[in-house]
């Protein structure tokens, strides 16, 4: 088996205690038990603290603007349909601004597999209230309180029929592993909603609060049942389920899409026409 020091890319810049440093280490385990080599992978992300992600891995990276993390990585994932395709993106980045993009990467079912550390606040511009904060928590920018009601991505997902979603926590790591091969190996569209407390700019959601929280969900479970699916990702409270709340099986997007569309795979690359090209740069 792999070394998951293989994966080792820049030092990280998070805070002690920071989530992300689980999410982290867990993820490149995850890569190596499942034999993944670095060039066989790319990770897009957005800004943020967990936009960071990818500087600490050693892969193929394409860091991009906030919110915009799907479009980069649909594109990739057409112009080479072969390569493991993976997003990265918070939930501030992903629920928020690039929520018009997740409704439409759902839909479209691109086999990308976008994992989201949701902290329930924006950590990288120190502290401001994101869709998934609880109602009623107070920040510097929402000093009476959170007026909006609390984002419900799973809920959401789940309606719009994506191909798999699921929730784990950042503090139970071999769940957290599972997960993310669960993830991986699945043909389709992948959301996975990563709790993930941020000691500095969230008290609320703190370990010790998702400890008594945090309920995996029962292995007699049926993911293929949606209604069943809805009512489970509706659950947040007491207790907070987590696994794999709905899978289904659907064509994706580059399946439907005609080989003409990648010209790699169609045609050998004449390198006359390419020294013509790179001539034009000189």
């Amino acid at each position: 088996m792999r070394s998951s020091d293989e994966y080792i890319g820049q030092p990280d810049a998070w805070c002690p205690g920071c989530g992300n440093h689980m999410i982290l280490r867990t993820f490149r385990e995850a890569l190596a038990e499942m034999d993944i080599e670095p060039h066989q992978f790319v990770i897009v992300s957005g800004i943020g603290q967990a936009g960071k992600f990818p500087h600490s891995l050693r892969c193929n990276t394409f860091n991009g603007l906030h919110g915009r993390t799907l479009p980069v990585a649909t594109g990739i994932k057409l112009a080479n349909p072969d390569i493991l395709t993976i997003a990265v993106a918070g939930d501030g980045d992903c629920y928020g601004e690039g929520g018009n993009h997740l409704l439409h990467g759902i839909r479209r079912n691109a086999d990308i597999k976008l994992f989201v550390h949701n902290n329930q606040i924006y950590g990288l511009t120190k502290g401001q209230a994101s869709p998934t904060s609880i109602q009623g928590m107070k920040t510097k920018v929402q000093p009476f309180g959170v007026f909006s009601e609390q984002f419900n991505p799973l809920s959401f997902a789940v309606a719009m029929d994506c191909s798999f979603v699921a929730r784990s926590y950042a503090g139970d790591r071999e769940h957290l592993k599972s997960i993310i091969k669960q993830a991986i190996n699945h043909k389709g569209f992948s959301l996975v909603d990563i709790l993930q407390p941020c000691v500095t700019f969230n008290k609320i959601n703190t370990y010790e609060w998702y400890k008594n929280r945090v309920k995996h969900i029962d292995e007699d479970y049926n993911p293929e049942d949606k209604i069943a699916a809805f009512q489970k990702a509706l659950e947040w409270g007491d207790e907070i389920p987590i696994g794999v709340l709905y899978r289904n099986i659907r064509q994706t997007l580059e399946s439907r899409i005609n080989s003409a569309y990648h010209p790699h795979r169609a045609a050998t690359p004449d390198n006359r026409e390419i020294e013509k090209l790179l001539k034009e740069f000189y």
